[in-house]
């Protein structure tokens, strides 16, 4: 079903070779020049007239050595710094200049470190002039994480105010920045319900900004950050959910602003605002396309329009569809998760493939999916395409540490999905990753073949994504309590089946009174678990086409039917002919025996 490529390709940055998590340059190439210089100080923060409008104000004067009040206030010390600075870099050279180099390491403008100023210049600068997407990547994914761990690891970044006059007030990259600044704080820190509210009002503008437009925006933007905008769009979006929910923790405070904020991350805004985006940029009809007949430039040109030939417009939309699945797998709306994927063709090389972190997403929350639809089949299949890939190519294990978090935690999530699903419909697996299998669930793997209810439980919570209640209830809701109740009853009336399967691969003829004394059960109930037998293992499996599609096929390996009181077996598993095998491989080895022979 799903393509197990080796080859990654990341963020229009050609394939990806899987290289240590330190090693970016492995995988950014030498594109990077701009910010390798701004890194050793070399890039120049002044040109002209520039992005400001004035040598000044582009920073012709060192950040914090302003001579107007206008850019940073306090004039005065800031006159007497850049004085000092360049006295004592007229008469001390090179010593004076480290020293100088060190003081300003150090210096700070209205509480920002000057070097940090400095950065979020050239930042802005970038995003404005450059369009290069491998030199804004260089900046996102690695400047502004350095620049995180080294300043303000467990602090917020300066509000959009502080920094506003020294991005001349970029309307653009102010809603980005401040998209980056609660990102952060949700990551490091604990947000107030004001900087929910805040987020929340961030994104709608960011948001109507792309998409009430009559003209494409001007920008392209690496692929991984567009993925993390939506993936953070959602989770943020989870987070509020889950705190109001808590209704027997709440303080007045908090029922106060919920009840005066019932529009603030509202499910109907956040399915409007994914909708508009795929709608935006016509990439269910991109993907339609593809996906029938590979179309010439010219013919998808026409079908993505002017919004939809943008690779911004393109991505948001792409990535709002594996959004789309994930959220409605936490409303626990499985069908509607892969009925929005119907345009997707998941047996051969897609867009999910450009961001690591969005690959493992979509095959995670479709395997959920599957699983809850009970398509067993589907979820191996699904599962295990990915679960070889990140063991091929230790997809995942690599880029910012919260990435590598997410895709160690999926890791997990996805083999313990695996155990139980090959303990509901038994098949065969790759070796390799039936080894991992066995190796990461230990005992438990013993378990759930005997189909023990704790374990499935166990594993369950573990398995399953964090589900969210989306409308507020005078009463506490448990969304989890209600998904695993219902998976629960689901799995008791499959408890017996690998054990029946188990009594029926040993006969060809059995009494269905053998079979009971065998499970220690009555002849009745016997009877209704072998009925149970015979429609569980029995669903719809997908070959080709969008992930809902599929033909009913029998998914056991064993078939049987009851004659009164008697059950016939037939196993319809075909036997593997190993002589046709070993007489293809004497044959291939005749051919340069033969030529050595002759030599």
């Amino acid at each position: 079903m799903f393509s197990d490529s080796i080859e990654i390709e990341t963020e229009a940055m050609g394939t990806y070779v899987p290289s240590s998590a330190n090693n970016r340059s492995g995988r950014r190439g030498n594109n990077d020049g701009n910010y390798a210089a701004f890194q050793q100080g070399d890039f120049p923060m002044s040109s002209g007239a520039g992005l400001f409008g004035s040598a000044e104000a582009a920073g012709a004067i060192p950040i914090g050595a302003a001579t107007s009040a206008g850019l940073f206030g306090t004039p005065g010390a800031n006159v007497a710094a850049a004085a000092a600075a360049a006295t004592a870099g007229a008469g001390a050279g090179a010593g004076a200049s480290s020293a100088a180099a060190a003081a300003a390491a150090t210096s700070t403008t209205n509480g920002i470190p000057d070097i940090v100023a400095k950065f979020l210049i050239f930042f802005q600068r970038t995003l404005a002039e450059n369009k290069n997407v491998n030199e804004i990547t260089s900046v996102y994914d690695g400047g502004f994480a350095q620049t995180t761990e080294r300043y303000y690891k467990n602090a917020p970044w300066p509000s959009a105010d502080l920094i506003a006059p020294l991005v001349d007030n970029d309307t653009f990259f102010l809603i980005l920045y401040k998209e980056l600044y609660y990102r952060h704080i949700y990551a490091r820190l604990t947000p107030t319900l004001e900087q929910r509210l805040e987020s929340y009002e961030n994104y709608c503008d960011l948001f109507d900004f792309i998409l009430n437009r009559d003209q494409p925006v001007d920008i392209e933007l690496p692929n991984q950050w567009l993925w993390d905008m939506i993936d953070e769009f959602i989770y943020q979006f989870q987070s509020f959910c889950q705190l109001r929910a808590r209704a027997d923790t709440k303080t007045p405070e908090e029922l106060a602003f919920f009840e005066a904020n019932p529009q603030v991350w509202d499910v109907h805004s956040v399915l409007i605002i994914l909708h508009s985006l795929a709608e935006k940029s016509n990439i269910n009809q991109q993907l339609e396309l593809q996906r029938v007949g590979g179309p010439n430039a010219e013919g998808l040109a026409a079908v993505a329009g002017e919004f939809g030939s943008r690779g911004l417009y393109r991505q948001l939309g792409f990535f709002a569809l594996i959004g789309l699945c994930r959220l409605h797998c936490q409303l626990g709306d499985y069908y509607q998760a892969l009925k929005v994927l119907d345009s997707l063709d998941f047996g051969r090389r897609g867009m999910h493939f450009k961001v690591p972190a969005c690959q493992i997403t979509a095959y995670y929350y479709v395997g959920f999916a599957y699983f809850m639809l009970r398509r067993y089949q589907d979820v191996v299949r699904t599962l295990s395409s990915i679960l070889l890939l990140m063991l091929r190519t230790r997809l995942g294990n690599f880029g910012p540490s919260h990435q590598v978090d997410m895709s160690s935690k999926k890791n997990e999530q996805m083999y313990a999905l695996l155990g139980m699903a090959v303990a509901f419909n038994p098949q065969r697996l790759d070796e390799t990753l039936q080894a991992t299998l066995r190796e990461k669930l230990g005992e438990k793997y013993q378990k759930l073949q005997k189909g023990d209810e704790a374990t499935f439980e166990e594993l369950f919570k573990a398995a399953c994504p964090k589900f969210i209640a989306p409308v507020v209830s005078d009463t506490p809701s448990n969304p989890l309590a209600l998904q695993q109740r219902l998976f629960l009853a689901e799995m008791k009336q499959q408890i017996l089946l690998p054990a029946i399967r188990s009594y029926l691969k040993l006969y060809t003829t059995m009494p269905i009174a053998k079979l009971a004394s065998f499970l220690d059960v009555d002849t009745d109930t016997c009877r209704t678990q072998l009925l149970s037998y015979k429609h569980k293992m029995r669903s719809v499996v997908w070959s080709q086409g969008p992930p809902l599609s599929g033909e009913f096929h029998s998914t056991s390996d064993i078939d049987f039917y009851l004659n009164k009181d008697m059950i016939h077996i037939a196993d319809t598993k075909v036997a593997r002919r190993y002589g046709s095998v070993f007489i293809k491989l004497i044959s291939n080895s005749r051919t340069p025996n033969d030529k050595l022979a002759s030599a």
